[in-house]
Order: structure tokens, then sequence, then C-alpha cells
């Protein structure tokens, strides 16, 4: 018998939805459209077409259901970030919009969250394009040849108009110039026409094509989600919080009554905790709190940095004095088997830094610039910062860094006027209900 071959409709190429021919910035730019011939089509056979476009192949059995909620990894910051990464990839499932891009080693989940979005969309009937970066890149070079069975250009638009475009395992490529340029095209259309993307990568952000590694760390445009803690590898014990911490210095834990405060102590305690929740759920701007040793203030920036751990954000955390005698160390010591510029820029540009104990360091002049060129960049950048003090003087003559602490614009001063947590009085007890923090 003859074979039966499936007619494909000249509009949309069997796709099933179309995009309209407007110029980016039109309101129409980048939206899907149902094309006509999916008028008599059933739900089941709609779906088929969908999973036969998404090129999803044998990954379409990678579901939320089917994979395991905290991951593989043992370690339970690893099952941390594994949770938070499904709990963000399920919703952005349910509504794709912006970027989202899953970072982690290889074998810690990042293919299986991606595939499961591309199947979520799929089941509630949207398009998705999924691709594993170095088969795209194959894939277009052999459209050049005459026998191929798709042109260049159909199968490049198919992959820059995609509604939901997925790719997976970025940075496994080959670094030709040709390839960085097709990658940058992609990059810059969808940038432009702000249409939802899924970017997986084992590879460092700081080691991608600055190009690409600057529209995923584009905090407005691409969220990202790690999928397994890094501990092992000390380039990434840097800047971390110690699970002792995050598990001491919670808000549950702190305790607005203090030390036997005097009623107006215990007001800017309370006041200090309100602003750190606020903060915690929405960080903008800085926040800075000021107080004497062992008010809280460490206690409340963990609480913070624990929260937005919790919604799959990057936190940097340093002790001043320690992250500039390590800045310190990368910078002279080449056997110490790290990388100045890395860490300096990831201190600069994180999307959360906290600087604990500021004002602590040792004012060296090499000290001194390299803590001005990182508060004046993320002053500019009005990147969200916490800074802990208890020696600064916001009150007196500004000096270049204290000028900008105190600058209203960008920063919420809060003073916590409060007895010591850990002074004991006589027989051994606190008179404090919880132990706090610097």
């Amino acid at each position: 018998y003859p074979v039966e071959v499936e007619e494909v409709c000249p509009n949309c190429q069997g796709r099933g939805w179309l995009t309209p021919d407007v110029p980016v910035g039109h309101p129409d730019f980048g939206q899907v459209v149902a094309c006509t011939c999916q008028a008599n089509n059933t739900v089941g056979e709609r779906s088929e077409r969908l999973r036969r476009y998404s090129n999803l192949g044998y990954l379409t059995r990678l579901t939320f259901d089917t994979l395991e909620i905290q991951g593989r990894a043992q370690d339970p910051e690893s099952q941390h970030l594994f949770s938070a990464a499904v709990a963000v990839s399920k919703a952005y499932a349910e509504e794709p919009s912006g970027w989202l891009a899953l970072v982690g080693p290889h074998g810690s989940g990042k293919t299986h969250l991606a595939a499961a979005i591309a199947n979520m969309c799929i089941d509630s009937g949207r398009p998705v394009f999924f691709v594993h970066v170095p088969d795209l890149l194959d894939h277009l070079r052999a459209s050049y040849a005459p026998t191929s069975d798709i042109t260049y250009s159909d199968l490049f638009d198919q992959v820059l108009t995609a509604p939901l475009l997925i790719l997976d395992g970025l940075g496994a490529q080959s670094a030709t110039p040709w390839a960085q340029e097709k990658l940058q095209q992609i990059f810059n259309h969808r940038t432009a026409g702000e249409l939802p993307t899924v970017i997986t990568t084992a590879t460092e952000l700081d080691d991608l094509d600055p190009y690409l590694a600057s529209r995923i760390q584009n905090t407005g445009l691409c969220r990202v989600l790690e999928t397994r803690s890094r501990l092992q590898s000390p380039a990434h014990q840097v800047g971390r919080i110690a699970p002792q911490m995050l598990k001491q210095m919670s808000f549950e834990s702190f305790s607005t009554r203090g030390n036997s405060p005097a009623a107006h102590e215990r007001a800017s305690l309370e006041a200090a905790f309100n602003a750190a929740q606020a903060y915690a759920r929405d960080p903008d701007g800085w926040l800075t709190l000021l107080g004497g040793t062992g008010v809280g203030k460490t206690h409340l920036a963990v609480a913070i940095a624990s929260a937005r751990l919790q919604r799959g954000q990057p936190v940097f955390f340093a002790f001043v004095p320690e992250l500039l005698e390590d800045l310190r160390r990368y910078a002279f010591d080449h056997e110490s088997g790290m990388s100045f510029d890395r860490v300096f820029q990831q201190v600069k540009n994180t999307p959360l830094l906290i600087l604990d104990d500021l004002g602590q360091e040792q004012n060296t002049p090499w000290a001194v610039e390299k803590l001005y060129q990182i508060i004046v960049h993320r002053h500019n950048a009005r990147l969200p910062t916490i800074i802990t003090s208890s020696s600064i003087d916001v009150t007196g003559e500004s000096g270049p860094i204290t000028s900008r602490v105190r600058d209203p614009s960008v920063s919420m001063l809060i003073h916590m006027d409060a007895p010591d947590f850990r002074v004991k009085v006589r027989g051994g007890s606190k008179r404090g209900q919880r132990k706090a923090s610097r």
C-alpha cells in the first residue's frame, strides 16, 4: 500500500500556530495565534502535533510527577536548592514569562526540570521548542546542504520565534566564532522580543561568552536557579552561609524582647525586624542595620538571606574583614587556586550582597580601594545590598563610603539600640529569650 503522507498546512508549516508578522515593538510581536488548520483538530491531535513540534523525543517521559522533589543529592543545601527550583519551574510552566536559567553541575536535574516545563506547557496547549545546544548548531550547519530536509532559514526562524524556547546544555558547544555568532543572534532576538526562554547550563556563567552571560545575568530579564550546591568546590565556598547559621538565625528565632530592653530599645528592635521582613519579601536598594555588638544585626541579615534562598535567589554573604583578606590572597597568591577577578566580579554583581561588620576591616590603601570599588558599583547600579555595622559613623562628616551608605535615595538606615543579647546576668541565665548574632 502506498504510504500516506500527512498534508502539511502551507500557512503554519505544520506547527499549528503562527506568530504575526509585525515589527519589534508592536503589541502583537512574539504573540502566538492558532492557525486556522487547527479548527477541526481534537485536543488529542493538537497535543500530538505539539509534541512532534517540541523536539522532545524520549524526554516526554520527564515530567514533574517523575522527578524527585529534593533531587538526588544527599546534602541539605542541595536538596533545599532543588526543591526551590522545582517550585519556581512549576510556576513558570503555568505561565511562561521572561527567561529562566537552570544552573548546576552535570546530573543535578537541570534537563529533567526543563523537560518537565516543556511537557507541562504542551499538556496545557502551549507550543514549546526544546533543543540541545550542540545539536542545534550541528543541525544549523547541516541545513546548508542541498540535501537537507529543512532549509537553514526555516530552522533558524523556528528557533528565533518559538513561543517558548528551551536551550539545553548551553556551554557544551564548541566555542567557534560561527557558533558564538548564531547564539548571540538567538539571544538578541529573543531578548528584544521578550520571548519566554529556558536555559540549562553546567558552565560557570562567568565562563560563558560575555554577551550570552550578560543576558542571563540581567535580573530584569532572567531568573537564575541553582540546582545543586557546589560547596565541595573552594570557589563556591566563597559567599556561602554556613548551614548552622541559616538554621539558628531565622525570623522565627529572633526575639524583639531582646535582653530586657527599655521601651524605646524594644521599639528599635521591632522596627528593625519589620524592616528586615519587608526587605526579604522585596529587596530593593540597600538596607543598613546599625547598632552595638550583639543586638541582632547579623541575625536579621542571615534571616533575610534564608528567605531569599528559599525562593531560589542567590545570596553572597561576606564578613568584611575576611572578604578583603581573601581577596588580597587571591590577587597576590597565585597558588591559592582562586581567581581574584571572578570572585571580585561576583561580589560586585551578585543579586543580593550582605556586607557584615563593615568598618571592622583594616584600612590599608588596597583594602580601602577594593571596598570603595564594590560600594560605588553597587550604589550606582542600585543593586540590593545589606550592610551591618557597629562602627561606621553616619552622623559625622561623610567619606566616600559613608556618603553612599546614608544616601536616602538608595539606602534605608535602621538603628538597633538595645542591650547585648550575649551578656549574661548573675546565675548564668540570659536576659534575652534567644541568642542573636553580631
